[in-house]
């Protein structure tokens, strides 16, 4: 055998590859446990980084709405507070009107027979007594009066006794009456 010359086709020159500074190699150290952390805990922060940007971004973003919000609301508050200042006295006029009411609604539910116990009061009074006063209280009437004489008081009693509607009848102090010695005041007591 001959020993000849072999002649190849030429080939090209292999590139050479350039070689880059990697701080994390993939062949060997990626594969090890603290590799696979190391990678996970940088992916990890990086989406934790990019999600705060995006909130903060958000937040600065939505201050300006915030603010113009808060603006129209303190404008809502001092216009009512001028609307609820132009009207505090009707307000006050109003509440001291449905108070009044509310009063007259209580004694007239309290009293419901108080004009036919009115009626029946003045139908039982002799002629020559003169009443005074008639006060309602929760347990009944006070009546005042002045009479010339006792007798005449007497019978008012009775007259008042003889009545349905009245039930009880008491008598309280007789005195002179200091305008008029000539007349006795009296006062009664009647429970309904």
């Amino acid at each position: 055998m001959s020993r000849g010359v072999f002649s190849c086709p030429k080939m090209p020159a292999k590139k050479k590859k350039s070689k880059q500074i990697n701080l994390l190699p993939q062949e060997e150290f990626a594969a090890t446990p603290v590799g696979r952390t190391l990678t996970w805990v940088l992916s990890t922060f990086r989406i934790i980084v990019i999600t705060t940007e995006m909130f903060v971004m958000f937040a600065f973003l939505s201050r300006f709405w915030l603010d113009a919000k808060l603006a129209d609301l303190n404008e809502e508050i001092r216009q009512k507070q001028g609307i609820i200042t132009a009207f505090s006295d009707f307000e006050r006029t109003f509440r001291a009107s449905q108070e009044k009411l509310k009063i007259v609604s209580t004694a007239k539910l309290q009293n419901k027979n108080l004009g036919l116990i009115l009626t029946e009061i003045t139908s039982t009074l002799p002629v020559d007594i003169v009443l005074t006063s008639i006060s309602f209280g929760q347990n009944g009437i006070n009546i005042s009066g002045n009479a010339p004489t006792e007798q005449s008081v007497s019978q008012f009693m009775a007259n008042m006794k003889a009545n349905e509607v009245l039930k009880k009848v008491s008598l309280g102090p007789i005195s002179q009456n200091t305008d008029d010695n000539a007349l006795l005041s009296f006062s009664l007591e009647v429970s309904l």
